[in-house]
């Protein structure tokens, strides 16, 4: 039986990756990163590339350790990463670059039924951070799961315009986008359009997926990186949303008849170093483990006490450097199996 199965954002969590902090480092300054990242910052040669502080790293790690214990306990299988160098440098016949981390493993795997599927994310620095996961992929495809991979793009210069808005700094030229643009629900599928994820992008993942799924792309609603700090469904016909980026005008048609929940301003945890890599919009991104119960940030009382009045509980936990890293508990880990079968809620 495949140890893949996940239809949903919200059905009873059985096994999960967690990602690490291990080796984390901002990567060489290049067009893409510049481009997505750091236009704030003048020119690529003005990134502050390196390792990541040993404080950042290490506290990090403690806490994921921290959270991995927590959902064990829940009886939930739990994988990691294996430990990678990320400062090797390789290249393509086009670029070179060298790595970022292996601290979400939401962004390059995406999990839709019992297909795992390796995404072509938009960062050079990212292009190889599926092998950080090549043994567990190994054995989820032993196991009966599908195992595919877009077609690798070849991230070229043309490809990243850093002098338009955000939302229009990725071009269109090939599929391109991280896992994290996308949320499930059952057979409707949500596509975030942003400087993560283009339009090539959506349309590539509904010819693989088929006719049993309509991926709905989402425009205008968030135009820097991903959606899981805009939009977490929580269970069907229920969902939390951002209240400074979701509106009535831009709302995925499928949500309009949920139930919603605005997400009430968020404590800002603050960051460290030169630049944050989230905004404090972060303490929305929470796991579902399942429908009555999340993981979610010990520090934000108000959005706590906001799923607590809808018969959600919280497991309260901490991802200290979730702004300076760019990851909350959603970012950080990856459903690869949850009970329950495809189903749709509209």
């Amino acid at each position: 039986m495949s140890l893949v199965s996940a239809h949903n954002e919200w059905d009873p969590l059985e096994e999960v990756v967690i990602g690490t902090a291990v080796g984390a480092q901002i990567p060489r300054g290049d067009r893409s990163l510049f481009a997505i990242e750091y236009t704030s910052f003048g020119s690529p040669e003005n990134i502050p590339s390196g390792p990541l502080s040993r404080q950042v790293i290490e506290e990090t790690e403690a806490e994921l350790v921290e959270l991995c214990d927590a959902l064990e306990s829940l009886g939930i299988t739990v994988r990691r990463p294996a430990p990678r160098d990320h400062s090797v440098i390789f290249s393509t016949p086009d670029w070179e670059t060298d790595g970022f981390y292996d601290y979400c493993p939401r962004d390059g795997l995406l999990t839709v039924g019992q297909t795992v599927i390796e995404t072509p994310m938009v960062l050079r620095s990212r292009f190889h951070e599926p092998l950080a996961y090549r043994e567990l992929l190994l054995e989820y495809f032993e196991s009966g799961a599908r195992w595919i991979s877009a077609p690798k793009p070849r991230l070229l210069d043309e490809m990243y315009r850093p002098e338009r808005p955000a939302g229009q700094r990725l071009g269109n030229g090939e599929p391109a986008f991280d896992a994290a643009n996308v949320l499930r629900l059952g057979t409707d599928i949500l596509y975030l359009v942003s400087d993560s994820g283009n339009e090539k992008g959506w349309q590539w993942l509904q010819s693989v997926l088929g006719s049993a799924y309509t991926v709905h792309p989402c425009r205008d609603i968030y135009a820097s990186t991903h959606v899981d700090s805009t939009i977490v469904p929580l269970r069907p016909g229920l969902v939390l949303l951002n209240p400074e980026r979701v509106n009535e005008r831009n709302m995925p048609e499928v949500l309009r008849k949920w139930d919603h929940i605005w997400a009430p301003d968020m404590v800002d945890i603050g960051y460290t170093g030169p630049r944050a890599h989230a905004s404090p919009w972060i303490g929305m991104n929470l796991l579902v483990v399942r429908p009555d119960l999340v993981v979610a940030d010990a520090r934000q009382p108000e959005l706590i006490r906001a799923l607590e009045k809808h018969g959600i509980d919280v497991l309260p936990a901490k991802l200290t450097h979730s702004r300076t890293l760019g990851g909350g508990f959603h970012c950080v880990s990856l459903d690869v199996r949850r009970t329950g079968h495809l189903e749709t809620y509209r």
